[in-house]
């Protein structure tokens, strides 16, 4: 039950006994505790991993290929949310199934915009993303199911966190150090801006983080253990070597579209 400032959690009396609430302060502090806790588990995945290596820099035809990452990333979740709410309602969650259900609305069409994006550069946006298909993205995904996929779906709000957050520290000079490399006049950063923090991250993030803070302890423990293992899935590197240019530019050159080749003379891929 919600009043103006506080939050009161019902606990079952596990051995039998009477019911009971407990009352649990939802304010800034409580708030901000909630994030440090999330933050700090992302923050130990970084410093587990310990990894030197790091992906090529970014060039056109590179960009392609996070866009077709950005794709795979994105074309489930509404649908794997929509599942996690499901769950949530079996088991009695209601609170979580409305906040699962709010994220297929909140993620909707967002696998259309790097389609768009990946056809501004000049591809058959379908043939790529059918064609590039990024072991690590695979990976991720595979994982976002397993979340979803369990009897009582809690760790999907823990991954959710990490990718939005991550996407919080992209901010309007990263996007403008991506569109200096692209020919002028294309717009091929639809699906960077929304995920970054000039875009609806930024409250999603603070959003999640009431939504967590309103958890009992238990539950709060799990959803920053899942923040760890999704960290760790993000940071590290793909067990085989990064696809290199060359081997992009052979892939991608029977996908070009007709009007590609009226850009050769700027598009320098």
């Amino acid at each position: 039950m919600k009043t103006t400032n506080r939050t009161w959690v019902h606990q079952p009396n596990p051995v039998g006994g009477s019911n009971s609430f407990t009352e649990k302060t939802i304010d800034a502090d409580s708030i901000a505790k909630t994030q440090k806790l999330l933050d700090k588990a992302i923050a130990y995945a970084w410093y587990a991993v310990k990894s030197e290596r790091r992906p090529p820099a970014l060039t056109p035809i590179r960009w392609v290929w996070q866009l077709a990452a950005a794709y795979h990333s994105s074309c489930d979740t509404s649908q794997l949310m929509e599942e996690a709410a499901q769950g949530f309602a079996a088991c009695g969650r209601k609170n979580l199934a409305q906040w699962a259900a709010q994220k297929v609305k909140d993620e909707a069409g967002h696998d259309r915009l790097a389609l768009l994006d990946i056809e501004s550069m000049g591809y058959d946006a379908q043939s790529v993303v059918q064609v590039l298909v990024p072991s690590a993205i695979k990976v991720l995904v595979d994982y976002f199911t397993q979340t979803v996929e369990a009897p009582d779906p809690i760790d999907c709000v823990g991954f959710s966190y990490v990718s939005e957050r991550l996407g919080t520290f992209l901010g309007e000079e990263y996007i403008q150090s991506v569109q200096a490399f692209l020919p002028p006049g294309i717009n091929a950063t639809r699906w960077l801006r929304i995920h970054s923090g000039v875009g609806a991250e930024v409250k999603h993030i603070e959003e999640t983080v009431k939504f967590v803070t309103q958890l009992t302890p238990q539950d709060q423990v799990r959803v920053a253990k899942v923040c760890y293992e999704t960290a760790l899935l993000r940071f590290s590197p793909p067990k085989e070597d990064y696809i290199s240019d060359q081997e992009l530019k052979h892939i991608l050159k029977p996908l070009e579209l007709p009007h590609k080749q009226e850009l050769k003379s700027d598009y320098r891929d």
